[in-house]
């Protein structure tokens, strides 16, 4: 994922909420337990993990039963002791103590999604680590690993899930996302192995998600204990020998057999935690709530509709209307760049707000830059009392709509069927356009001739356009 495009804002669960399942996650569940059970007796190796003989006793403290207790057990440990729910006393002796962390698990919701959030780092780095059987294999005789031989780069690797992990936060907070998160996992390995100018894909990339798939599937059972993911793995029967019946029919078309997997709000919160650690802007619903109205239509410009809405909704919460219809207009002047978005995002704002801010709509109405929203919003509430606009005050206000269309959402259909309605409704829309006096009607007349289908009028755009650019020196 790259940090160069802004990412949609996600909308987090309250951090209340957010450490209740971090405590709920098994994981932390049996970490935050066996610190509990470590006593005088309890004993580690020389790498902090508990001796062999323990393992058992450990297991039974945490209720365990089955073949791999043992490392259930070891892994709730590795996590108690990385996350500081204990500490090593005397390492010669092997002895530990309750750690002082301990106690922020009972502390405030940020106490204890600080903790979890430690957690979650430890099986990251735990997902990157090739099976134990092949680092077995692959170590020589003087106990060093060959990863040479083992076909591993631990940077790579760490990479890659860090790369599947974006994408998936990605498809979670974009509007084109799934409607409820779940991300097929071969799209998920897709996302990170086929181009995105690549037509159908080879045999050889098909291989390549397919390993990549495999992979994605060990690491994600290894994710959801911690809470980061809901996972539903690959059917085993996807993976038996080729001269194997199988256990049942099966259908074929079934997508969720080669994997289903969707972050959690707690894993959200976890993604986005470490996305600005790492220095890239993760927004979330509610960032912008607390500061000024320029803040607002400034930030919410890239926001998909919806996210936008809610995080002005959030702001118009802890405001009075009228005196927040009054900063929205403020903030909405402007004959830069982002002008015309911003008097977009204001007008959508303005619909939030009920009748009362009616008197903060008539004091701009001889704005040139806000007496057409301004007419719109009264009109549309059926106020009387509304002076017509100017033709010239008509012409501005299309002009501007379409710049900020553009801004929001390119050469979309929605702009173009705009574009065709003007030019179908007035003969002489052209000759009079180029003589706006805005900022951005060349660049709008120009947008008009590549989005209208018909030959003809594209050609009255463009030299519209033309003459737009020499009236303003450009």
């Amino acid at each position: 994922m790259s940090d160069s495009s802004p990412l949609p804002p996600v909308r987090l669960h309250p951090e209340a909420e957010l450490a209740r399942d971090a405590l709920s996650t098994p994981l932390l569940t049996r970490a935050a337990r066996l610190a509990r059970w470590a006593g005088e007796d309890t004993r580690v190796d020389a790498g902090g993990g508990l001796v062999e003989e323990q393992l058992p006793a450990a297991a039974e403290a945490l209720g365990l039963t089955g073949d791999d207790v043992a490392a259930y057990a070891s892994e709730a440990w590795r996590v108690a002791l990385d996350t500081g729910l204990v500490e090593i006393t005397d390492e010669e002796e092997g002895t530990v103590t309750a750690g002082a962390d301990l106690a922020l698990l009972t502390g405030s919701p940020q106490d204890v999604l600080g903790v979890w959030l430690t957690a979650l780092e430890t099986v990251l780095a735990d997902a990157s680590v090739p099976d134990l059987d092949d680092l077995v294999d692959a170590m020589d005789e003087g106990g060093e690993v060959d990863f040479s031989a083992l076909d591993w780069d631990p940077q790579a690797e760490q990479e890659f899930l860090d790369g599947v992990l974006g994408n998936l936060y990605l498809l979670t907070v974009g509007a084109d996302g799934p409607g409820d998160g779940t991300v097929p996992l071969p799209a998920l390995a897709a996302s990170m192995i086929v181009p995105s100018d690549m037509g159908e894909p080879t045999n050889d990339v098909l291989e390549q998600v397919s390993d990549a798939m495999m992979r994605l599937d060990d690491q994600f059972r290894i994710l959801e204990p911690v809470g980061l993911v809901e996972y539903q793995p690959v059917d085993e029967a996807l993976m038996a020998d080729g001269d194997e019946e199988p256990a049942a029919v099966v259908d074929e078309t079934d997508v969720s057999r080669y994997g289903m997997v969707r972050l959690t709000p707690l894993g959200l919160y976890g993604l986005r935690s470490r996305l600005l650690e790492a220095g890239i802007a993760a927004p979330a619903v509610g960032d912008l709530a607390d500061k000024g109205a320029d803040a607002l239509l400034d930030g919410t410009a890239a926001f998909p509709p919806p996210a936008a809405q809610a995080e002005t909704e959030q702001w118009l919460d802890r405001r009075e209307p009228l005196t927040a219809a009054r900063e929205l207009l403020g903030a909405a002047r402007g004959n830069d760049a982002g002008a015309p978005l911003r008097r977009l995002r204001c007008q959508q704002a303005l619909s939030l707000v009920g009748p009362v801010a009616e008197p903060a709509l008539r004091e701009v109405l001889d704005d040139p830059e806000l007496g057409g929203l301004a007419r719109v919003w009264l009109v549309e509430r059926g106020f009387g009392d509304v002076p017509a606009p100017s033709q010239d005050l008509v012409f501005w206000l299309t002009v501007d709509t379409i710049a900020a269309q553009l801004a929001a959402e390119g050469n979309s259909e929605e702009l173009q069927g705009l574009v065709e309605g003007l030019a179908q409704q007035h003969g002489g829309f052209f000759a009079a356009a180029w003589r706006v006096d805005h900022p951005a009607t060349a660049d709008v007349l120009e947008a008009m001739g590549r989005l209208h289908p018909d030959k003809k009028v594209a050609k009255e755009a463009r030299k519209a356009a033309f003459k737009a650019r020499s009236q303003q020196g450009g």
